[in-house]
């Protein structure tokens, strides 16, 4: 089966908890549709394809992320980088005829699974030049350098997480309620991020409750400060001359947007939904 930029298929962004599926005709999206169906919600992979083709239309199907790990529908191997476009296409598993799932790529301290497409996306699209820094926000922070429109490098860091951790369980839980966004309280943390002393900044949030040199409704935005303004100082400094890129919605593309110009940088926001339709056709015309 080939798919090519001219044909209808279907394309499935297969994440843990979310999917997005999309119809594809003659290079246009033309429905979408997200819902939490992902990978962990799921046991019966081969009926859940069958019933977004009774959806969407019984037609070819190109899947990505963690639909190819062993979390899973069936493991998709990794592609070492440096990684392209053609390199994705021609490690893809075919779970049939008519249904492939896009590998994943790897470094030899690192592994990514649907955010290649993106970033590949991004690339083929001319969102995004071939040498830059581009970052992906969310749960696992990913931080590609791509080297003549390859990803050449990675890093991932569980920045999301770690908040979403210390908002629900621990010592802070109960002050990390309010609302984050780019206040004076988020940039406060950015700026105390790139002390890289991130322990012992978090405790001063319980510090500063107790002192009462901070209200408890800034202690959200600050301590998401923190924890993106160490991610960002790190990187940044591992990539002093590239041109940055984001690839997120507004709400935590506009927070990393900020945390970059505090440290003296300027990033662009890239629609990581228009670069994961142009990394899936890109790989689709690309299918031997």
């Amino acid at each position: 089966m080939v798919v090519r930029m001219d044909d209808a298929f279907l394309a499935v962004d297969w994440g843990t908890t979310n999917r997005r599926v999309y119809r594809i005709e003659n290079g246009a999206v033309v429905r979408t549709e997200r819902d939490e169906r992902g990978v962990t919600a799921v046991t019966d992979f081969a009926g859940e394809a069958a019933a977004i083709r009774a959806r969407f239309g019984d037609l070819p199907m190109l899947l990505a992320g963690m639909v190819g790990s062993n979390i899973g529908w069936r493991v998709a191997p990794y592609v070492p980088a440096p990684a392209g476009v053609s390199d994705l296409a021609a490690t893809l598993l075919r779970i049939d005829d008519r249904t492939m799932i896009v590998p994943g790529v790897s470094t030899s301290t690192d592994v990514m699974r649907g955010e290649e497409v993106q970033l590949l996306g991004a690339v083929t699209a001319g969102l995004v030049p071939g040498d830059a820094l581009l970052v992906q926000p969310g749960t696992h922070c990913k931080w590609a350098v791509m080297v003549e429109g390859r990803i050449a490098d990675f890093t991932t860091a569980m920045t999301g997480e770690l908040f979403a951790l210390l908002r629900a369980h621990g010592l802070l839980a109960a002050q990390l309620h309010g609302e984050v966004t780019t206040s004076s309280a988020f940039l406060e943390g950015v700026v105390d991020g790139k002390r890289r002393d991130l322990a012992a900044s978090l405790f001063g949030i319980r510090a500063a409750k107790m002192l009462g040199t901070r209200d408890d409704a800034d202690a959200a935005a600050y301590a998401s400060g923190l924890l993106i303004g160490s991610d960002v100082a790190a990187r940044l400094a591992a990539a002093p001359d590239a041109p940055i890129f984001i690839l997120s919605g507004p709400e935590l593309g506009n927070l990393y947007t900020a945390a970059i110009a505090a440290n003296g940088r300027s990033a662009a926001l890239i629609d990581s939904h228009a670069a994961f339709v142009a990394g899936i056709l890109a790989v689709g015309a690309a299918i031997a």
